[in-house]
């Protein structure tokens, strides 16, 4: 069976079994524990890299240094790639993945002028092959456990980046809130702010934004929308708990 018909017939399932209801009941149960992401306190700032998420993620920051010289010299490979979860945009540099989108809302000149946009001094050049490499490990490790490292090279202020390394600390299959990742990163009060980063990710799916909720249970938004969202949530809460659909 496909990933493709895999999902589908997930989707089907929940829809058939489970109530809005439900699912907010179980969101809020799942909010409680907490102790996965609560256990190790991420790492701050934009020097060095983490290895997480059961070290299938790297994530490094972008230096002081290349921020300043716009990417100069870097060459960043694009691409656009099929998932069981429709195309997607990336973009890679030498040191990692650099941007991971949806298409549908944007088009692939508006992402890519957002890339130049970052990266102003850099060469684009587009390469489906070595984009399509990102794609296959990720799902590969979404269907089989496998644990194949991918390296993230992102841009972001050493806030957001602190969110994004808390974000990669939430379990496949599991839920935190806003609320609860500021309390992760010592900012209680700052869930707005976290909510803004969340939504500053440049890395769909390899920094999971869609692993976090409101407080109160209810999905919250997501910038490739709320049908995305749920549908990958219930993908990785089905991989972890194997139903017979």
């Amino acid at each position: 069976m496909s990933d493709y018909t895999r999902i589908e017939k997930a989707m089907t399932y929940m829809s058939e079994h489970v109530s809005s209801q439900s699912t907010l009941e179980r969101s809020k149960r799942m909010l409680k524990d907490e102790g996965s992401l609560m256990d190790v306190s991420p790492s701050k700032g934009l020097s060095g890299g983490s290895r997480l998420y059961d070290h299938f993620v790297k994530l490094e920051a972008v230096t002081p240094g290349e921020y300043r010289n716009g990417g100069q010299g870097v060459t960043i490979q694009y691409g656009v790639n099929e998932t069981p979860f429709g195309k997607i945009f990336v973009a890679i540099t030498p040191r990692g993945v650099c941007r991971i989108e949806f298409l549908g809302s944007r088009a692939v000149d508006e992402i890519l002028a957002n890339v130049h946009k970052d990266w102003p001094r850099a060469s684009l050049v587009s390469n489906d092959n070595a984009t399509n490499y990102v794609a296959n490990v990720l799902f590969s490790r979404l269907k089989d456990g496998q644990s194949n490292p991918l390296s993230l090279h992102v841009m972001g202020t050493n806030f957001q980046v602190a969110v994004w390394r808390a974000l990669l600390r939430i379990p496949q299959g599991k839920l935190a809130s806003y609320s609860q990742i500021a309390n992760v990163l010592d900012c209680p009060g700052a869930s707005r702010a976290v909510g803004n980063a969340v939504g500053s990710n440049p890395v769909a799916m390899l920094i999971p934004c869609h692993r976090v909720i409101q407080k109160s249970g209810a999905l919250g938004g997501y910038r490739w929308g709320s049908a995305k969202k749920e549908m990958l949530q219930a993908w990785e809460l089905l991989c972890e708990n194997p139903i017979e659909v």
